[in-house]
């Protein structure tokens, strides 16, 4: 990547979003996003993406720059003892929200559990939930990845949903929202099942607020047992570029995931 200068006065151009809206606090759904400043890096055409698809090395993780590359369909994935690569994988993995498969198991453990899902309530808790090393392995999940999922989620960029067992956090996953696609970076279980409810749940409510697509960037066994598939990247990107800038807020109450097995829940 390379960077790019500042205008002329030293300012800069603000990308396309909605700034937020003090008024909104406390409301049932998720303020606008804050606008953040153009980005001070040029990212390559992602449909020119090499081996892998990565797009490029370097950069940084300002809130500009993490914006300005989801936009565009590109995405960090740190690699130990390598600069920071972007990447936009072709095919890309995508869950439609008609496409949710919810099996039996899955229905009776929503129908029984008595779980409770929010939205934004915990994100530093959950962002740290998947952070944690998983199996004997690392996670790309940094330090310095936290803390800009933190300046974004701040920002009204990045979301988390929350699955409670009570007052215990039992799961949940962290995204990045762009309009009618919701980009999903993350998620854990400590009960078993508690990821699925949490993408049950993220389905119904972006669904409800209008939103089209949840990207889960690679396909994973976990995420097929649920409905994910693989999209070319051309079909993805041209699906983002229409619907980036739509109006989507989650909803945030406090929800009890027993409605989520109702006949016709997929």
């Amino acid at each position: 990547m390379r960077r790019v200068p500042p205008g002329k006065d030293g300012s800069r151009v603000a990308v396309q979003g909605h700034a937020g809206d003090p008024s909104r606090a406390g409301s049932s759904t998720a303020a606008c996003p804050t606008v953040v400043g153009a980005s001070r890096w040029l990212f390559p055409d992602p449909e020119d993406a090499g081996p892998g698809g990565v797009v490029g090395v370097g950069a940084d993780l300002e809130p500009e720059t993490l914006v300005h590359a989801y936009r565009q369909g590109i995405f960090p994935w740190p690699h130990p003892g390598a600069p920071l690569p972007w990447f936009s994988p072709d095919p890309r993995g995508v869950l439609h929200l008609d496409e949710l498969r919810i099996s039996r198991s899955l229905r009776q453990r929503l129908r029984g559990c008595g779980w409770q899902t929010t939205v934004d309530v915990a994100f530093d808790q959950v962002i740290a939930a998947c952070a944690e090393p998983r199996d004997g392995e690392g996670t790309w999940i940094t330090a310095r990845m936290r803390a800009a999922y933190r300046r974004l989620h701040r920002l009204g960029w990045a979301h988390s949903l929350e699955v409670w067992d009570g007052g215990t956090l039992v799961g949940g996953l962290y995204g990045v929202l762009l309009g009618g696609v919701f980009t999903g970076e993350s998620m854990f279980h400590r009960s078993s099942d508690a990821s699925k409810v949490a993408l049950v749940d993220l389905v119904a409510r972006f669904g409800e607020a209008g939103g089209r697509l949840i990207d889960v960037q690679l396909v994973t066994p976990h995420l097929a047992s649920v409905g994910a598939r693989e999209l070319p990247r051309g079909d993805y990107l041209s699906l983002l570029r229409q619907v980036r800038d739509e109006p989507v807020r989650l909803a945030e109450e406090r929800r009890p995931v027993a409605p989520l097995a109702a006949p016709g829940r997929c």
